[in-house]
């Protein structure tokens, strides 16, 4: 065999377990749809979009189709850069990928003019800051590429709707 092939290894009862390295990746690229795409350009310019369904509810981000009943969605609205959080789970030691090297919440903040939670970050600088239903607003990267890295977190605001 050969050094990039199977390898034979010896288990402690004696019997070979047969291994080979291994490389989890996906060589692909996934189309955002017309929505998603929206939402990002959107991100890009400094303006989150949502979108109505029939019953009126403003999700956000903006899926394809709407939850429950599957019917295509299209009317894109413009909702705040404020809102309100819902619920939050503090992390204490960020890892290397998290996208704030000190301590931060992971947040469903529902912004003003949506009726769904967007998963995000909320830099609040310690824990005894943060609280469900507290206001904050995003805080914007400086230069924004139309990811939802566009928005660099959350943060705690005063103002009102």
């Amino acid at each position: 065999m050969s050094a990039s092939g199977p390898q034979s290894q010896t288990s402690p009862g004696g019997a070979g377990v047969l291994t080979a390295p291994y490389t989890l990746e996906y060589t692909y690229r996934r189309s955002t749809g017309p929505l998603i795409g929206r939402f990002l350009a959107g991100l890009q310019e400094g303006r989150i979009l949502g979108v109505r369904t029939r019953g009126g509810e403003v999700l956000v981000p903006p899926p394809e189709y709407a939850p429950g009943t599957g019917e295509a969605l299209g009317e894109l609205v413009e909702v705040a850069p404020t809102g309100v959080v819902t619920t939050w789970a503090w992390v204490r030691e960020p890892r290397s990928r998290d996208p704030l090297s000190h301590p931060f919440a992971w947040a469903l903040v529902r912004l003003d003019g949506a009726t769904s939670g967007m998963l995000h970050v909320v830099d609040a600088g310690q824990p005894e800051e943060m609280s469900t239903g507290m206001r904050v607003r995003v805080r914007w990267r400086e230069a924004r590429e139309g990811s939802i890295r566009d928005i660099a977190c959350f943060e705690p605001c005063e103002a009102t709707p």
